[in-house]
């Protein structure tokens, strides 16, 4: 008898066991956070990551009584942060704001990566970042329709600027080329600041660059907008005409939202999410996202993954008509 009571005194203490630790987890889940949170952007301070990655931070940290931490880590086109998000304990402890880049374009552009994009799991989706076409004054045009026809009467005559190879700036551009069967020039700068410089000094005719750094020099007259990336118009410039309104689908607004490392528990993702996408609602937000051409828009993880499949596949698509291979 006691040879027999042994295997059910062990498998009942295994039971007790498990669901001891099924309640801890719970517990642990609910209690969600019980230390500081880090966000890791990719980029310097200043751009819209990092915007936005600061103005959630102090609202989440008052909503949920822990501490939230911006810590800044560039490098390699937003690789060095993202492996340090793929290597981190999947807890939600460590989460990471930037833009869909490392899902969609360094997989295009880079060989080899310092991380797996598949262990990268969208959170919420915070905010979209519109891109504004703008083409020097010397330029004689006004429209988008009339730049249409200025640069078909004249292939290969015109270069337009991006922040480099690869950007979103130059995956938009080459879409025009090949939807409209324009023949334009890349030149690529080291950095926005650089191409917006150089559509000022008239060494390219047309660029595609945030709000912000056009519109004083739009205002001025020294450059021309036409239009806006996204696939809705702006409220930063709501007169201007979407491309989407001469390329149908057309849509190459980067987006920005949180990412957690594949396998932090659901409840955790749903949580933040719902905190993160309500801050983003709120009028001050909204304010400063306005600043670095950002626009408030909120969703779930569902419609970030959703929102991020388009963008892999537009930036497919669009590499393989200009023929970029990774390096």
């Amino acid at each position: 008898m006691r040879s027999l009571k042994l295997p059910v005194t062990f498998a009942i203490l295994c039971i007790l066991i498990t669901i001891l630790l099924a309640r801890f987890t719970a517990q642990a889940q609910t209690a969600y956070p019980t230390q500081p949170i880090k966000f890791i952007v990719p980029f310097p301070p200043g751009g819209l990551p990092d915007t936005v990655a600061r103005v959630v931070a102090r609202r989440l940290q008052e909503r949920l009584g822990q501490p939230v931490i911006v810590e800044n880590r560039p490098g390699a086109n937003g690789g060095i942060a993202a492996a340090a998000l793929a290597t981190s304990p999947a807890d939600g402890y460590t989460l990471m704001v930037t833009d869909g880049g490392i899902r969609s374009i360094n997989p295009v552009i880079y060989a080899k990566l310092p991380y797996d994009p598949q262990n990268i799991a969208p959170v919420a989706l915070l905010a979209r970042a519109p891109l504004f076409l703008a083409a020097h004054g010397k330029v004689p045009v006004g429209t988008m329709g009339e730049f249409i026809a200025h640069v078909r009467a004249r292939p290969g005559e015109l270069n337009y600027g991006t922040p480099g190879v690869g950007s979103v700036h130059h995956l938009s551009m080459e879409m025009i080329k090949a939807a409209l069967h324009l023949n334009m020039t890349h030149v690529p700068f080291k950095g926005t600041a650089d191409a917006v410089s150089a559509l000022l000094g008239g060494h390219v005719e047309a660029i595609f660059a945030a709000y912000p750094a056009l519109s004083g020099a739009a205002d001025g007259n020294r450059i021309k907008l036409l239009a806006t990336a996204g696939a809705q118009r702006s409220a930063q410039a709501p007169n201007l005409p979407t491309v989407s309104e001469f390329i149908p689908t057309f849509d190459f607004t980067p987006v920005v939202g949180i990412y957690a490392r594949v396998g932090t528990p659901s409840a955790i993702i749903a949580k933040v999410a719902m905190e993160t996408v309500a801050i983003m609602g709120e009028p001050d937000a909204v304010g400063q996202l306005a600043v670095v051409g950002g626009e408030s828009s909120g969703g779930g993880p569902e419609d970030f993954a959703r929102t991020l499949k388009g963008e892999i596949e537009r930036v497919a698509r669009v590499a393989q008509i200009a023929g970029l291979n990774p390096e």
